[in-house]
């Protein structure tokens, strides 16, 4: 049984205020919850179903409390529509400072704010190698439950880094190249691209802010056949990934 106490706990990481003063987050779904057991993430606790709990024995550790639920209750806990496996409870990891010598080729997001849209880029960058991702302040929260599920388990690999963008552009190592998604840019199919510098990826309905835009020197551009007017920015990120490593 989930008392209620414990019931309001994860209730409350719902919300990006409380995820922050507790340094928690949930994670949902059989898969999510898999890989979260083979990471360096430190459990609080784990609310599972006997058969969730059979087939992934090997995983369970020592060091954290383990619930054994019904998938009713799993429901009624989290917040995803469907849920018959698993959830945990998870504290946050201090994010490192970010290097450039670790990081060759960086993925930026500028004002990316729809969660399912974020976690589905995480999930590319992971997908290509990608170890980090920085975002701007006003970008969605990392841990927010539908970004983590949209990575489907690909948080575990990325590591977040909210940065005042333009100045973290702005005082980039000196001939690091910085390409950005813009209708005006060129053709990127021309290119002969290489994973060394920063792609900025900007919001799903403005692109990238114009200060921004200001500090790109490459503008890249996919070009359309049809008649759709633009691309999600997931799609939009996976095929400039894409251009990058495919020559590596």
């Amino acid at each position: 049984m989930i008392s209620k106490g414990l019931l309001k706990y994860i209730r409350s990481l719902q919300i990006k205020k409380y995820r922050g003063l507790h340094q928690a987050f949930t994670v949902e779904g059989e898969k999510s919850v898999a890989e979260l057991l083979q990471s360096d993430f430190e459990l609080e606790t784990l609310l599972a179903t006997q058969k969730f709990l059979q087939k992934h024995t090997h995983l369970v550790q020592k060091g954290f409390e383990v619930i054994q639920v019904s998938e009713d209750e799993l429901g009624k806990a989290g917040s995803m529509e469907s849920n018959n496996a698993a959830m945990a409870i998870t504290k946050m990891k201090p994010a490192p400072q970010f290097s450039w010598t670790q990081a060759p080729f960086v993925l930026a997001l500028d004002e990316v704010r729809d969660p399912g849209n974020l976690g589905t880029i995480i999930r590319i960058a992971d997908w290509y190698g990608l170890t980090s991702v920085v975002l701007s302040e006003t970008s969605a929260d990392f841990y927010n439950q539908k970004v983590i599920a949209a990575t489907m388990g690909s948080f575990t690999r990325i590591t977040p880094h909210y940065v005042s963008l333009g100045e973290f552009l702005e005082k980039r190592p000196l001939n690091v190249p910085v390409y950005g998604a813009a209708l005006e840019g060129e053709n990127v199919h021309k290119l002969t691209l290489q994973p060394q510098g920063v792609l900025v990826m900007g919001n799903e309905s403005h692109g990238i802010r114009p200060e921004i835009m200001q500090k790109v020197t490459q503008p890249l551009h996919i070009p359309g056949r049809g008649g759709a007017e633009s691309l999600n920015v997931g799609t939009a990120t996976a095929i400039l990934l894409d251009n990058f490593f495919r020559n590596v």
